[in-house]
């Protein structure tokens, strides 16, 4: 078990950095949906399962007596997680505000009570030795963690791999450090991703900010003088053998 009561100042101090690190990488995104009062291409989908992912998380690392700053990160991280998929409903969807105020905080207090739950009902088991649900739940953790980071892709692949909304953001135990691992590789993929974009369209971004204009607007140019290109390909395609004699009747044509 990782409760041994051997947890060291060291260990509280990285424990607390990883905290304040981990839980302050939403807090640029909360901001940014907030100055731009839009929350394009930021998946909802991807808020809730991060904040669905604190409660199996914390019930985790609780039940595993870590340091302090460990047991409280998922329930901090989740809860901006809960507050940046709020702020989508409204902007994004149009919630009225109302609505929105009422449902953060009442999803907030399901998945608090939920956490209880699993704490209270997997404490006796674990105390006795019996680890296994204890490590299923923080696989469940594991794994929402990493579907969360799977929508981006999806608005990745839509944007032609352009980043649009988001913004970029002592080990514990061996799951642990597979959590943090899974996040570096996705969100990696993401950076990956825009950088690949930026050098495929490095001569319309420097046409924009040449000429002042939006990069969108270039884009949405480009894209409609494609398509006048196609059309006006097909107009004047004509079937091959238009232009073959005209056969004599009852002959074959070769």
């Amino acid at each position: 078990m990782a409760g041994d009561g051997n947890v060291t100042l060291a260990s509280n101090v990285l424990g607390t950095i990883a905290t304040v690190l981990w839980c302050i990488q939403l807090i640029p995104q909360i901001w940014y949906n907030w100055k731009q009062k839009d929350t394009e291409g930021v998946p909802q989908v991807m808020m809730l399962l991060w904040a669905s992912c604190a409660v199996p998380m914390g019930a985790y690392l609780i039940l595993q007596q870590v340091n302090l700053p460990l047991q409280i990160q998922p329930q901090i991280f989740g809860f901006f997680a809960l507050v940046s998929w709020g702020q989508i409903l409204y902007y994004t969807h149009h919630f009225p505000l109302l609505r929105v105020v009422v449902l953060v905080p009442g999803t907030a207090a399901v998945f608090g009570a939920i956490e209880a739950a699993l704490i209270l009902g997997l404490r006796i088991p674990y105390k006795h030795g019996v680890t296994w649900p204890d490590l299923l739940v923080g696989i469940i953790a594991a794994i929402l963690l990493a579907a969360g980071l799977l929508p981006p892709y999806f608005e990745l692949w839509k944007r032609g791999g352009r980043v649009i909304g988001l913004t970029a953001q002592g080990t514990f135990d061996v799951l642990g450090g597979i959590m943090y691992l899974i996040v570096v590789l996705l969100e990696a993929g993401i950076f990956l991703s825009h950088i690949i974009w930026r050098i495929r369209y490095r001569k319309l971004l420097r046409e924009a900010k040449t000429t002042g204009r939006s990069i969108d607007e270039l884009l949405e140019e480009r894209q409609r003088m494609e398509k006048e290109s196609e059309v006006g390909l097909e107009k004047v395609e004509l079937p091959m053998n238009s232009f073959l004699p005209a056969a004599p009747v009852g002959a074959k044509r070769g």
